[in-house]
């Protein structure tokens, strides 16, 4: 797996990344939503640079205009709920994807620091020879990410897959890149080292899923 990790050089991303760990920005749940919706663009620009392009003529009003377009046909996938602020940054400038939702979330059996993740609702096109974009913007265990790829597998088989995350831990960019085949790509605005012992990225910035659209009762 290629990561590509974009806070090893400075840019304006680090104040998006800053703002969405600050506890009190955070709780303006408009900006945070706003904040992740930039970072993915951020992030899709980046990831862009890699896609397959032809070489278009575009006509103006007075002449020609010859430039390369991207080709590729990309179908972008986000995992609810957490991934829709993402997906609306990725969207933003992917704005002829088809798009696929699932859920995937973390069930607790018995106690805090045990879970399986539970897939339930998925919506997928046609993903054969397709560009696959998969955002979730916390990568934290990766094995929401690994369970939503294993769920889309009876869609087809994808011609090149990009992950795309705003926070990691090592843990979790380790454990996908040893379960997505070697060609894939990793895009991530930053990535810290540990999890605590409930599965959470430290220092992270909490619950995405939470600070976008408010506190659930389910655990």
């Amino acid at each position: 797996m290629t990561i590509h990790n974009l806070s090893l050089k400075n840019s304006i991303l680090n104040k998006f990344i800053a703002e969405i760990r600050a506890v009190n920005i955070q709780k303006d749940s408009m900006r945070f939503r706003r904040n992740i919706e930039r970072i993915g663009e951020i992030l899709g620009y980046e990831m862009s640079k890699t896609l397959s392009f032809n070489s278009e003529t575009i006509e103006t009003p007075l002449g020609q205009s010859h430039i390369d377009l991207p080709n590729n046909e990309v179908v972008l996938c986000s995992i609810l709920r957490a991934g829709v602020p993402l997906h609306n940054g990725l969207l933003n400038y992917f704005d002829g994807a088809e798009n696929a939702f699932i859920s995937a979330y973390r069930h607790h059996k018995h106690n805090p620091e045990s879970f399986e993740i539970i897939v339930e609702y998925l919506a997928c096109p046609s993903l054969e020879g397709k560009t696959l974009i998969l955002a979730d913007p916390m990568l934290a265990t990766g094995q929401s990410m690994l369970a939503t790829f294993e769920a889309l597998k009876p869609f087809g088989t994808p011609k090149e897959i990009h992950l795309i995350s705003v926070i990691g831990a090592q843990e979790g960019v380790d454990f996908v890149a040893q379960h997505f085949d070697k060609n894939t790509h990793l895009w991530i605005a930053t990535i810290d080292d540990t999890l605590n012992d409930k599965g959470y990225i430290v220092p992270g910035l909490g619950d995405a899923g939470d600070l976008a659209f408010g506190k659930k009762l389910q655990q």
